[in-house]
């Protein structure tokens, strides 16, 4: 069974930075794509990284690029979310998923994937001054 913890939010100013860590259990990270999400409230839940199972596939939404890096730690099968100069807007509780076992584009999860029911906790981000 395919589980994750994601973890490293908080309130920040803006300006500010975070990692966010989405730690898997049960598969390895080197065996998946795997997609950062968020969902703000009111809004649809959106792609805002993916990343394919051997790393070199990578896709960032408009908002995030220049500004957020996922990358994974295979060591400690983890897959992290750097993100630098954090806006308001930016603020959104943040998921990490798994693609299918037969997914192999980042840019294909990140655009399909949102609109998945099966999330867990997440972790919320919160940029304001």
């Amino acid at each position: 069974q395919l589980q994750f913890v994601e973890s490293g939010g908080g309130l920040v100013q803006p300006g500010g930075s975070l990692r966010l860590s989405c730690a898997a259990s049960g598969f390895p990270v080197g065996d998946y794509v795997i997609g950062w999400f968020r969902q703000a409230p009111g809004k649809e839940r959106e792609g805002v990284s993916c990343i394919s199972s051997h790393g070199r596939d990578i896709k960032y939404s408009d908002s995030a690029k220049g500004r957020f890096t996922i990358f994974k730690d295979y060591a400690k099968n983890t897959v992290y979310l750097q993100m630098n100069n954090l806006k308001p807007e930016d603020t959104a509780a943040y998921f990490c998923a798994a693609g299918l076992p037969n997914e192999t584009s980042a840019h294909h999860m990140c655009r399909y994937y949102a609109s998945n029911e099966n999330w867990g906790q997440g972790t919320q981000v919160t940029v304001s001054s």
